[in-house]
C-alpha cells in the first residue's frame, strides 16, 4: 500500500464523520405524478461537463445506503463526480428501504427506464461523458439498461457483485425461506398476467425479501422472471466493456466468480476479486475497487 492509498483512506474516514449534505445535493425529477429522487455529488474542482458516473443501488434499498455513500466519497476523492439514482418503486420522494409492508407494484425491469430519465436529465444538464455502476440486483438492473441502449456503448460499465440466478437455488431458498414452494405463487401470478389482471394483489405471499407481503401479480411475474437475471450470461450475450468486480467472501453472489470464469477475458469484461471483501465492500475495501475504477475509467 503506497503512501498516497494510506492519505486517501484516512481522507475516506473522515469523509464519514461529517454529514453527506455538506458534500452533496438531492435533486429531484418528474415522471408524471411520481418525483424521483437522486444524490448529486460533485468532486472538488470539477463540474457536470467533466464527467459523470451513474450509480444505482442493490434490491429495495436506496441510494444513501452505506455502500453507495462509500462510492461517492471514495471516487469524488480522486475527481470523479456521481449521480447515485433512488429508484421509486412507484413511490413518490421515497427515501430509505423499501417497506415490505407496502403493496409492491413495481417491477425489475422499472429500473431500466428510470435510469434512462436520469441519463436523459444529465444529458439536458449539458454532460456527455459517463460511466456506469451498479451493485447487486442494481448491478444486473444496470447491465440491462446498456443492453437496452446500445447508444451508450462507450460509457465504462461498472458493476460491483451484481446478482446471479439459478433458478433450482432461488426455488429452495424460497421454501426454506417462506414454507412454500414458489412455483405455485409464481404459476398463479402468470395466469392473473396472461388474463390481463396484472394489477391484481396477492396477498400473504413471500416477495424477494418480505414476509407476509401484497405485491402485484405483475410485480411477482417480474422479479421471478428469469430472463435476463443473470449478469454473467447477460455479459456475454452483450459483448460490451465491463469491469466486474467480486468479494471473496460474498455469501450472497458466491457463485459470481465460478460463472465469470467463462466470461471474463481479462481485457473487454474483466473480473476482479477483493480478497476479504463481503457483498458490501465495506470499510477499506471500497478503496481498493476505487483504485480500479479510477485505472479503468482514466477520465
Amino acid at each position: 500500500m503506497n503512501f498516497r492509498t494510506v492519505l486517501r483512506r484516512l481522507a475516506l474516514s473522515l469523509m464519514f464523520l461529517l454529514p453527506l449534505a455538506a458534500t452533496a445535493e438531492q435533486v429531484t425529477l418528474q415522471d408524471g405524478d411520481t418525483t424521483l429522487l437522486a444524490e448529486l455529488r460533485l468532486a472538488d474542482g470539477k463540474s457536470l461537463e467533466d464527467g459523470v458516473i451513474v450509480m444505482l443501488h442493490g434490491t429495495l434499498a436506496h441510494n444513501r445506503m452505506e455502500i453507495m455513500q462509500a462510492m461517492q466519497s471514495v471516487m469524488a476523492a480522486r475527481g470523479y463526480s456521481s449521480l447515485a439514482v433512488n429508484l421509486s418503486y412507484n413511490l413518490s420522494n421515497r427515501e430509505g428501504m423499501m417497506d415490505c409492508a407496502a403493496t409492491h407494484t413495481h417491477r425489475h425491469e422499472d429500473a431500466v427506464r428510470e435510469v434512462g430519465l436520469w441519463v436523459d436529465w444529465l444529458r439536458d444538464q449539458g454532460v456527455e461523458r459517463m460511466a456506469l455502476l451498479g451493485h447487486s440486483r442494481g448491478g444486473n438492473q444496470i447491465a440491462m439498461y446498456a443492453k437496452a441502449h446500445p447508444e451508450m456503448n462507450d460509457a465504462p460499465m461498472i458493476l460491483i457483485a451484481p446478482a446471479t440466478h439459478d433458478a433450482a437455488y432461488e426455488a429452495k431458498s424460497y421454501k426454506d425461506r417462506y414454507g412454500k414452494p414458489l412455483e405455485s405463487v409464481v404459476k398463479r401470478a402468470h395466469a392473473l398476467v396472461k388474463a390481463g389482471k396484472g394489477d391484481e394483489v396477492l396477498e400473504g405471499i413471500g416477495f424477494v425479501y418480505c414476509e407476509d407481503a401484497r405485491a402485484t401479480a405483475a410485480a411477482v411475474v417480474s422479479y421471478y422472471d428469469p430472463t435476463d437475471r443473470d449478469t454473467p450470461a447477460l455479459l456475454a450475450e452483450m459483448k460490451r466493456s465491463a469491469l466486474v468486480f467480486a468479494g471473496s467472501e460474498d455469501a450472497t453472489m458466491a457463485d459470481l466468480p465460478e460463472k465469470m470464469e467463462s466470461v471474463a477475458d481479462g481485457e473487454n469484461i474483466r473480473l476482479e476479486t477483493i480478497d476479504g471483501a463481503d457483498h458490501f465492500f465495506r470499510d477499506l475495501y471500497a478503496e481498493d475497487v476505487a483504485d480500479l475504477i479510477e485505472g479503468y475509467l482514466g477520465w
